[in-house]
């Protein structure tokens, strides 16, 4: 099966991580903690996830004109990410503050930067055959993608910001997690909707009535921070080739349950053919 060219317009960041043994309350401070410094945002994670399942890669956004933007490009270019379309702009590279306790679970705070300068360029959009986008570059953003595409267009709705009505109606796929289903009401207006339950695995939606579900695979959890993204990236690229609801769900779950295992937002995956086979597929 050969997969979709996808063009991933969306965030870059450096992830600061912390791992500690729980999560601060409020006005807690919490001692020893491990730091570690590494490569994030929802774009490039999406983006590096879909190259390493094998799908041919290129993506917009933005870094800034500092060190930790020419190690974020050079980390997209290594893991076989286009980055012609990523701009330098006049702001710091964008920052993700995380914190991961002993189960996995996580707290993310993230200072744009550079991803609000992003601007989509509009030809490059249209030429695409895929195109997946986030929010983290700001709804203006997408909406000028939701205008240019042509294509297959999956809109992953995190962080969960209201999305204008025509974005909804235009994309092929809106993928969101239980929270950011319950806040945004206006997903009924979407054609497809995937939505993910943690571990109690994922539903596909399709005119707001349920199309299939599946479980979540069980597997070790050491961080949650990528398995999203790896997610979205499946199921975009699975939905995209034309594989039926239910095959694209149990691909994506695989997918994710191998980026579980590891504590990197951008972890190390298996080509496509191997998920398809794991989930029953081919």
């Amino acid at each position: 099966m050969t997969l979709p060219a996808l063009l991933v317009v969306g965030s870059i960041n450096q992830d600061l991580t912390a791992r500690a043994a729980r999560l601060p309350g409020p006005g807690e401070t919490i001692g020893d903690a491990r730091l570690t410094v590494g490569a994030g945002g929802k774009g490039a994670n999406q983006a590096v996830a879909a190259a390493r399942l094998g799908a041919h890669v290129s993506m917009i956004g933005a870094v800034g004109d500092d060190a930790a933007g020419r190690d974020l490009l050079t980390a997209l270019a290594a893991a076989g990410v286009d980055t012609a379309g990523i701009a330098v702009g006049s702001e710091a590279t964008g920052t993700a503050l995380i914190v991961v306790d002993e189960a996995g679970e996580n707290q993310i705070v993230v200072c744009p930067g550079a991803n609000g300068e992003v601007a989509p360029d509009t030809a490059t959009v249209a030429a695409a055959p895929v195109v997946l986008a986030q929010l983290e570059t700001g709804v203006g953003a997408v909406e000028i993608v939701a205008r240019a595409a042509t294509g297959f267009l999956a809109v992953n709705a995190a962080p969960a910001l209201l999305l204008p009505a025509d974005v909804l109606v235009r994309a092929d796929l809106v993928i969101v997690n239980e929270s950011e289903a319950s806040a945004l009401p206006g997903l009924a207006a979407a054609r497809r909707v995937a939505v993910t339950y943690g571990e109690a695995g994922s539903a596909l939606f399709e005119g707001g009535r349920e199309v299939a579900r599946v479980r979540a695979v069980a597997t070790e959890v050491v961080s949650t921070v990528g398995a999203g993204d790896a997610y979205c990236a499946a199921l975009t690229l699975g939905l995209a080739s034309g594989l039926a609801a239910e095959v694209a769900l149990r691909v994506a779950a695989e997918v994710a349950a191998d980026a579980v295992k590891s504590p990197a937002s951008q972890p190390p995956l298996e080509p496509w053919a191997h998920y398809v086979g794991r989930a029953g597929a081919c």
